[in-house]
């Protein structure tokens, strides 16, 4: 199978109906030793230089060049040097016969469907997925082991009937006593810290809700049109309001205590940070980060200092 990399929200269901593994370039990153040599965000810029020194073996790439930061990386074939590249928009209005039109023109770039039947199995994983969610939400399962698939809902980790093998065959272990734990929403980029989950939980704040994760799974169709439908609500890809009043829904929902917003060093969402705050109107800690690793002592002082913080509230 031919290994595609994806740069941000590429249907998977697409990817695999046409023959093609899938494999999520930021997935690498949080236990990367690779230190890049320019300031961009880690997150684009391992990568980045990994394709570039050959490091990554692919054989094609699809940069998501419209509903995302790499709206000003669409330098992205460049860097990819002979790896053939496509161009992903999402439209920013949600039309959904143009994100069709996107979504037709994925397939012939990446040689035609082959088989439609996979969509289903696709779906049918995602299904299991945002079962998982619920699970970590009610706390059956620790907040880091639910992350670990749900991040995972980008591209299956490349084969989506051992995956869905793997989901069948999870724990449900009891991830603390929720009754003396903080519900918190991860808001933002993923962290970029591999233990970010574990050290919250440990200091008392157990994460009900991860964002980029979760609209990674909620999306699904069985055929184009279906997946136009469902995708065209990707919040990542509409203005600010529209994610904010999806946000406000959800967490509603999860009956949430406070938001963690995680933001990169040269990332835009930091300029979203204010505007979060007085749209959701949570108890807010913003956690900038830059290099991939173990949480650094100091951010998990103020991580237990805003876990002390809310049992004050």
């Amino acid at each position: 199978m031919k290994m595609l990399g994806i740069t941000a929200l590429v249907p998977p269901e697409i990817v695999f109906a046409c023959g093609f593994k899938p494999f999520d370039l930021n997935n690498i990153v949080p236990t990367s030793t690779t230190r890049p040599k320019n300031k961009l965000c880690a997150w684009t810029a391992i990568w980045r230089e990994q394709i570039m020194s050959g490091e990554l073996d692919l054989d094609s790439l699809v940069v998501v060049a419209g509903g995302d930061c790499h709206n000003a990386l669409v330098d992205g074939q460049r860097a990819a040097e002979k790896i053939p590249a496509f161009y992903l928009f999402y439209p920013f209005d949600g039309n959904k016969e143009y994100l069709k039109s996107q979504f037709e023109r994925l397939s012939l770039f990446l040689g035609g469907i082959i088989d439609p039947g996979i969509m289903k199995t696709v779906k049918s994983v995602k299904e299991n997925l945002m079962k998982l969610d619920q699970l970590r939400s009610q706390g059956v399962i620790s907040s880091e082991l639910g992350f670990q698939y749900l991040i995972s809902g980008c591209d299956l980790q490349g084969d989506p009937t051992a995956f869905k093998e793997e989901l069948s065959r999870i724990p449900r272990e009891r991830g603390g006593d929720l009754a003396s734990m903080h519900r918190v929403a991860l808001i933002g980029v993923p962290p970029i810290h591999h233990d970010f989950h574990r050290e919250a939980e440990r200091l008392g704040l157990h994460i009900v809700f991860d964002e980029m994760p979760f609209e990674f799974i909620r999306h699904t169709g069985k055929n184009i049109n279906e997946l136009a439908e469902s995708y065209a609500d990707y919040t990542f890809a509409r203005d600010l309001k529209y994610r904010f009043d999806f946000l406000k829904e959800e967490l509603g929902k999860r009956r949430i205590d406070a938001i963690i917003h995680c933001t990169q060093f040269a990332c835009h969402h930091v300029l979203e940070d204010g505007m979060l705050r007085e749209h959701l109107q949570y108890p807010t800690l913003t956690v900038h980060s830059d290099l991939p690793g173990p949480v650094p002592e100091q951010l998990k002082l103020r991580i237990e200092a805003f876990s002390e913080l809310l049992w004050r509230k």
